[in-house]
């Protein structure tokens, strides 16, 4: 088995005013909170945006372990549309403390490079920072973080900083090299 190289930025804001948003991209993008807890929507989402970048911790989730996650108090899943079609989401995790991590977050490969996914970001880093506004019995937020690694996206951490996040902690493991899953077995040759 071929194992690669893999660092891992950590960032965050500490602070509302940390969030500096990207202008909203031109044509009909809406963003909306997935407010019904979907396995199946939501497995389509992490396969769809992750699969050429091998996302492949939650492959092996079943129908009962994606519920138990969605249902659970401060989980939200913000989807980006482009004229009605799913372009990308965010998904959002209270954690201890007023801590609420950007989970995952990312566009499907066809949505990539048309100024979704700063608009996107900017969206769901507010809605991080509002979270406990629509959860009564969570803290405040105090902090909003989120990690990325050199298997995103060639722009993520370009975006992540322009955002207002900043570098924390940076970490580099060795990894078994998987092949591009795809959104479904055979949709990305490698």
């Amino acid at each position: 088995m071929t194992h690669i190289a893999v660092t891992t930025w950590s960032l965050e804001q500490t602070a509302p005013t940390d969030l500096l948003p990207a202008s909203t991209p031109e044509g009909d993008v809406r963003i909306v909170r997935s407010e019904v807890p979907s396995p199946e929507f939501s497995r389509f989402l992490y396969a769809s945006v992750g699969g050429d970048i091998r996302w492949t911790d939650r492959l092996g989730w079943s129908h009962a372990r994606w519920r138990e996650h969605l249902e659970r108090p401060g989980v939200e899943t913000w989807v980006a549309y482009d004229r009605g079609t799913p372009a990308g989401y965010v998904e959002l995790e209270a954690q201890d403390d007023g801590v609420v991590e950007i989970v995952y977050f990312g566009l499907i490969p066809a949505f990539r490079g048309r100024r979704i996914g700063g608009h996107l970001l900017s969206y769901g880093t507010a809605r991080a920072w509002d979270l406990a506004d629509r959860w009564p019995g969570l803290a405040p937020t105090k902090r909003v973080w989120l990690h990325t690694c050199s298997k995103d996206g060639e722009h993520a951490m370009d975006n992540y900083q322009r955002r207002g996040f900043k570098l924390f902690d940076t970490k580099v493991e060795e990894e078994a090299e998987v092949a591009n899953p795809g959104p479904w077995p055979g949709a990305y040759a490698d």
